[in-house]
């Protein structure tokens, strides 16, 4: 199998965090990055791969294309159940997706609006950029992380007792917005969330796709 993926993209990140978590119960899985920036990924021939021209895309030792990140990792986790990361029975499942996804579509989707309507590094990306909505996004995302770090005052991880999915997503994004926008939760007074994004750092795994 071979994993493409982009520098710096959190999406690609969140793949490749899953998969060092995985440790060596997965088959090799080869990497080839392409440029974001570039266009890379507007190109006919990726568009060949994923329709939609975003990272990452995972192609299949059979020929196959499967995008999307939370798709992939579904599948790599029926590869490789153990370590888990994704729940063992149908209840944990469910709450840990919920809680997943709504790292993914609440804070990480608010982060990504946050930077790509606001970075100029990324002007090349999101065309036109709308700097007012840059700056909502911003101020919405300080709502969603004072929830997260009063949900990380009763529990030590996003879905509850143990490390999953929904830790990587949501670490991921904190990175993507550390990075390019300089975001610190212990600046906005988000001691616990601070302190649950340096314990997640401490993870080998962290160091994947940074």
């Amino acid at each position: 199998m071979k994993l493409i993926v982009s520098p710096r993209a959190p999406n690609p990140r969140r793949v490749r965090m899953f998969i060092a978590e995985k440790g060596n119960s997965l088959p090799d899985i080869a990497l080839d990055s392409i440029d974001l920036v570039r266009g890379d990924h507007r190109s006919a021939e990726f568009r060949a791969l994923n329709p939609m021209a975003r990272v990452p895309v995972l192609q299949l030792d059979d020929g196959r294309a499967l995008a999307e990140t939370r798709a992939i990792c579904t599948y790599l986790e029926g590869l490789a159940p153990e370590p888990n990361l994704m729940g063992r029975d149908a209840t944990e499942r469910a709450f840990i997706e919920m809680a997943d996804r709504r790292m993914e579509i609440t804070m990480l989707g608010t982060i990504a609006n946050w930077i790509r309507h606001g970075h100029p590094g990324l002007a090349n990306l999101e065309r036109p950029q709308f700097p007012d909505f840059s700056a909502s996004q911003g101020e919405k995302l300080r709502g969603i992380t004072a929830w997260l770090d009063g949900e990380l005052a009763r529990q030590p991880f996003v879905a509850g007792e143990r490390f999953t999915i929904a830790d990587i997503t949501a670490f991921c994004g904190l990175e993507f917005a550390r990075g390019l926008m300089k975001y610190r939760p212990g600046d906005e007074g988000l001691a616990h969330l601070q302190a649950w994004r340096d314990r997640i750092a401490e993870r080998p795994s962290a160091r994947a796709g940074a």
